[in-house]
């Protein structure tokens, strides 16, 4: 008998991070993750994540909107139906829930990865299967101290867990962030691939001179200096730097890497699975980045060990991966959540070779976790 959906469960965790985490629309010092379990009548379970950044400030859906959406639309759908028909499964969904990509990410996810279990091979293998067993990984130095995101990425390279740095910028004047990400720079020397993120922060004119103003300093990619529905503006940008352009807010599945690539508007995709409303929709976006000569990169929204051991399974299989991944979420975060952590050495994340995700979840660990079970506690102390 195929196994029949019995149970959807979402989970908000709440974990604080190593350190101040200042993105150019909000500093973190704590992530939630959004956790998702599907239980079949099989004794099967796939696990996904939905993970966002701050909250509201970074796009439309928030950790608590993706938690009651779900349980509210999504799962009613689900629950009694086949597990193992996933493409019919998620057109359902698409045809009776608008937008809610993050979501959908996480119930994809979930479904492929009980697939993978019941088939006894690692969920990449569902999506064509794995061209590398490893993946770069870049850190993110964003504490906006340069003095003390030189000791932290001096640290990463003599651990060999890093050798790719990006930095968050765009809270500062245009030349000020320069000159912080150009003293990295001379301080890592060759050393290291030094990139930016400016998170939409900067305008055109903006981001005409820090363009220029990154090249000097030896920058090897930017990434969204503008907003992204400025599809031109990124053209024009690109066409005028020497330095790399990198789409990511702009991209937010096929649609977008389409209206893109014909604009010719940028060098790199960062492909993210959430953005893309999940493994099948990022597939289809890094498609069509090969088709048009676009290079990929694969990126993070933070999250925690499932949604970043789910997004390596699926760059592990993408033909190229030029400027490596950023799938740092979980060393970002002081709790773990995993019986056995992911392995990250000689500056990449090595990929498990266990049927589905490949991972197993500290149970105990994740219900001291819970926000749920936290405000249970509270409740019953007081």
């Amino acid at each position: 008998m195929n196994p029949v959906i019995e149970k959807i469960e979402v989970m908000l965790v709440d974990v604080p991070t190593v350190r101040p985490h200042k993105l150019s629309m909000a500093t973190m010092h704590h992530q939630t993750l959004v956790l998702l379990r599907i239980d079949s009548n099989d004794g099967v379970s796939g696990w996904g994540e939905a993970t966002t950044i701050g909250g509201l400030a970074y796009g439309g859906e928030s950790p608590e909107s993706i938690k009651i959406n779900i349980d509210t639309y999504i799962a009613p759908l689900l629950t009694g139906r086949d597990a193992s028909r996933i493409a019919q499964l998620m057109a359902l969904i698409r045809s009776t829930v608008q937008d809610n990509r993050f979501a959908k990410c996480a119930i994809e996810t979930a479904l492929y990865d009980a697939q993978a279990q019941r088939l006894g091979v690692p969920l990449s293998e569902l999506f064509g299967g794995r061209l590398r067993d490893s993946v770069p990984v870049a850190w993110t130095l964003a504490s906006g101290d340069t003095g003390r995101d030189i000791a932290e990425a001096e640290k990463m390279l003599d651990l060999r867990r890093h050798n790719i740095f990006k930095l968050k910028i765009g809270l500062r004047s245009v030349r000020e962030d320069v000159a912080h990400v150009a003293a990295i720079k001379r301080a890592l020397g060759d050393r290291a691939s030094v990139r930016v993120d400016v998170n939409q922060a900067w305008s055109e004119t903006e981001a005409m001179l820090g363009m220029a103003l990154l090249a000097q300093a030896g920058v090897d990619l930017a990434e969204q200096p503008i907003a992204a529905k400025n599809h031109d503006g990124m053209r024009h940008l690109r066409a005028k730097s020497s330095i790399p352009l990198m789409a990511d807010e702009a991209l937010h599945g096929a649609v977008d890497a389409m209206a893109l690539a014909r604009r010719h508007a940028v060098d790199v995709f960062a492909v993210k699975i959430t953005q893309s409303g999940g493994l099948s929709g990022a597939k289809q976006v890094a498609a069509i980045a090969e088709a048009a000569h676009i290079d990929l990169y694969g990126g993070t929204m933070l999250e925690g060990a499932i949604g970043t051991i789910a997004s390596a399974q699926l760059f592990a299989g993408f033909s190229t991966l030029a400027w490596g991944t950023e799938l740092f979420g979980p060393l970002l975060l002081t709790e773990e959540i995993l019986q056995t952590p992911l392995v990250y050495k000689d500056f990449c994340l090595q990929l498990p070779a266990t049927p589905g995700l490949g991972i197993a979840l500290d149970q105990d660990r994740l219900n001291f976790l819970r926000r749920d079970k936290k405000a249970a506690s509270v409740f019953a102390l007081s």
